[in-house]
């Protein structure tokens, strides 16, 4: 991928499948409309892909799989360090990339989601170098120990809000356990994958190992969960398409993960580092235009604080600029859509209906320069009762609510209604009543006194309806490969 003459650049992209090695077009020829959110303008073509395409992937990957599973590790190890050498060469056209799909600011993505997508595949790389196999010794005169095979083809499916990070974060632990990949990226923000099997090429990886169809979910995406040789599926988006994707696995037992959605409580008491809450809380709330599934869109303040809070938080999105994503000083960027933007939006009358006030925003936006793009004021509301639909549904977007609370059960009881159990943030002086509230929420991710800080290491999923299995770590190199005891006697 060429740093100059940046095909970006170009009037239209007609992006392409990439299939055993190769950029090709979809089979039958059918492409969709893609969109650049900041100017409410079609600047692409994405592969509309069917079930042949899909076929087409899964044999590349099968066909692969002998090989790319016996390569000795630090032979699988060098490429991917290869491809990720390549994502920081290429940061700032990929950056660009993000931020004309997505419509997130070029700062974000150039400082946190290129990155974060070169850091996922150097993790897993370099990990499989220092992974151990289990042993067991019986007295009896018996060696147990656990060989972790490969799966075979598995399927990547990610999700639009954080494009290339969270591609790379499902299939580099796939790739680095010796599976070959059919990824479908979303069809709202594919450029970036596109850009990806560019870079694929240049790092060398043997054709097949990784196939990238791009497509709609209940065609190109459908065809992957229900092929009968993708042997895996990890899928991060919506709970609701996550409830489908899990009936359908099932039904040829392939194994499941599934990171789903957030309604997610950020629990501020009253003896907390104001300061730094309050500068911590509004990038949770606002970060990407609220489109990350670990925002903090439920705000809970302790009483004694409540109006301190409120007029100091108000008083900083006053400064909070909404604006084209390439202008430097903007904070939020442009929402993914029209449809999500009247989603969005849908859900600030919805608030209305149910009593709320707002507080501050609320209104779509128009942009100079960017009249047609899709813009909105980051939203806040108050005065709404904590099981009301506002406060218990996902919004996914720059819309947050303020409830005040007196006792530690009573925010636990706000925190834990809803049906989700993704993330939570908790903001402290006190260490005791830091554990006992971590210990007591309902949820896969504990933040106290910070936000998004992210050691790849450690397990990352949710519970009840967030999600299913958990990512990160040797974990995510575990559910890529199937466990085999072998017991000699001796």
């Amino acid at each position: 991928m060429k740093r100059k003459n940046n095909s970006l650049n170009l009037r239209m992209i007609t992006i392409q499948n990439y299939i055993n090695g190769e950029l090709i077009a979809p089979l039958e020829g059918n492409y969709i409309d893609n969109y650049n959110p900041s100017k409410g303008e079609v600047y692409s073509q994405i592969p509309n892909s069917q079930m042949n395409d899909v076929e087409l992937a899964v044999k590349a990957g099968q066909e692969a799989f002998p090989a790319w599973s016996k390569m000795p590790k630090n032979e699988r190890s060098k490429i991917m360090v290869r491809l990720a050498d390549l994502i920081d060469e290429n940061l700032e056209e990929l950056a660009r990339a993000e931020a004309m799909d997505n419509g997130k600011p070029l700062s974000l993505a150039m400082r946190v989601d290129i990155p974060r997508a070169s850091a996922n595949i150097r993790f897993f790389a370099t990990a499989i170098l220092h992974n151990a196999s289990q042993s067991h010794h019986m007295e009896e005169g018996f060696t147990n120990y656990t060989l972790n095979h490969p799966l075979g083809v598995v399927g990547c499916i990610s999700p639009w809000n954080l494009p290339l990070y969270l591609f790379t974060w499902k299939i580099a632990p796939a790739m680095a356990s010796g599976n070959c990949v059919v990824a479908k990226p979303s069809e709202v923000t594919p450029m970036t994958a596109y850009l990806f099997s560019k870079l694929c090429i240049e790092a060398g990886v043997p054709k097949g190992v990784m196939n990238i169809v791009h497509g709609l979910g209940a065609h190109a995406g459908d065809a992957i969960v229900s092929h009968p040789k993708v042997k895996a599926i990890s899928f991060t988006g919506g709970t609701a398409t996550g409830k489908i994707i899990g009936r359908k696995a099932a039904e040829t037992f392939k194994k499941t993960s599934l990171e789903l959605g957030g309604k997610n409580p950020n629990i501020i008491f009253a003896d907390c580092d104001f300061e730094d809450m309050l500068n911590t809380t509004l990038h949770s709330s606002f970060a990407n235009q609220g489109q990350i599934c670990l925002c903090g869109s439920r705000i809970f303040i302790e009483k004694p604080i409540y109006e301190k809070f409120k007029t100091a938080f108000i008083e900083k999105l006053k400064t909070h600029k909404v604006g084209n994503p390439f202008d430097k000083s903007s904070k939020m960027g442009a929402m993914v859509s029209k449809e999500h933007l009247e989603k969005v939006l849908g859900y600030v009358q919805l608030a209305k209906e149910e009593g709320g006030k707002i507080l501050f925003g609320g209104n779509k936006l128009t942009i100079e320069g960017s009249e047609n793009g899709y813009y909105m004021e980051p939203t806040v509301i108050e005065g709404l009762d904590f099981n009301c639909r506002t406060n218990q549904e996902e919004i996914f977007g720059p819309v947050v609510t303020l409830t005040p609370f007196e006792t530690d059960e009573e925010v636990l009881e706000y925190a834990n209604s809803t049906q989700y159990g993704l993330a939570a943030t908790v903001w402290t002086e006190n260490l005791t009543r830091a554990q006992r509230v971590s210990q007591e929420l309902e949820s896969g991710i504990v933040w106290v006194n910070c936000w998004l800080v992210r050691d790849l290491r450690t397990p990352f999923g949710g519970v009840k309806s967030s999600g299913l299995g958990r990512e990160g770590g040797f974990r995510a190199l575990e559910f890529f490969t199937e466990p085999k005891n072998v017991c000699i006697k001796y």
